[in-house]
Formats: structure tokens, sequence, C-alpha cells
């Protein structure tokens, strides 16, 4: 199939991408609440999975992973800040920069968030093969592409 054959195919059925896509992230999400004891939000999972393998990050950093607004990404990381999880600090190079950092609790916690996700890819793993992981993040890629190319017309 041509990738012409196979956007005429995609703009004449019904939609076969983006609710399977919200229905995966919204799993996703349930399977975060498992950690309902700390109380985060889904967004704030990410954030701190995100600071457990890159911290501390700028919240140019955190945009550019998570692709949040910029608005909701200060939001979440005001609760984070609140509850002791993660602190927020004025660049030392570039003051217009903060620098986000997980507290001692805020480790702890991006520790068990990040080994949560890692349980569940292997999940996945098992189940699928290296192949249908390179498509799927192909088209992940694609529809992330998409998305933001169409919001900037």
């Amino acid at each position: 199939m041509t990738k012409a054959t196979a956007a005429t195919e995609v703009s004449t059925m019904p939609l076969q991408l983006v609710p399977h896509i919200h229905r995966a992230t919204h799993r996703i999400g349930l399977y975060l609440a498992a950690l309902r004891e700390h109380g985060l939000s889904q967004g704030e999972s990410h954030i701190l999975a995100q600071l457990a393998g890159s911290a501390p990050a700028t919240i140019s950093d955190l945009h550019r992973g998570l692709a949040h607004q910029r608005s909701t990404l200060t939001s979440i990381l005001d609760r984070l800040v609140e509850r002791g999880l993660v602190t927020r600090e004025v660049g030392s190079g570039d003051r217009r920069t903060f620098v986000i950092t997980p507290t001692a609790k805020g480790r702890t916690v991006a520790r068990q968030v990040h080994a949560h996700l890692v349980a569940l890819e292997r999940e996945v793993g098992k189940r699928v093969s290296p192949a249908d992981v390179r498509a799927f993040l192909k088209v992940t890629a694609a529809v992330e592409d998409a998305a933001h190319e169409l919001t900037r017309r």
C-alpha cells in the first residue's frame, strides 16, 4: 500500500485511530490510579515519571517531553510543589527559566510511578512483537505531528 493509498483510506474510513488512543490513555490513567495512596492525577504521575529519569528538568524540558500547555504544566507543578514532591527554582544561568527538582519524598514517589509504568510496558511487551512496538511508535508520532500541525493553522 502506498502512502497516498493509505492516506485516502484513512480519510474515508470511520475513526480508527483516535478512539483507540483515547481509550488506551484512559486505561493508563486507571492503571495509574492504583497508586492512589499518593493521590496523584495522571498528569502529576507523568511528570514525576519523566523526572525519575531526567531530574532536574526545566519547564521547557517537561513541556517537550509531555506536550502539555504551559498553563496546564504550571498548574500541575503548583500542586506538586504544594505537596512537597518537587521544588521549583529560578535557573542560575537564565532567570526566566525554572528548574524542577524532585524532593526526597518526590524521588521516592517518582521511582514508584516509573516502576509502575515499566511494569505496564513489560506486560505489553509480552503481547506484541518489537516490530509492533516500532509500528505503534511510528503511528503515534504521526498522530502527534499531525495534531500539532493542525492546531498551528
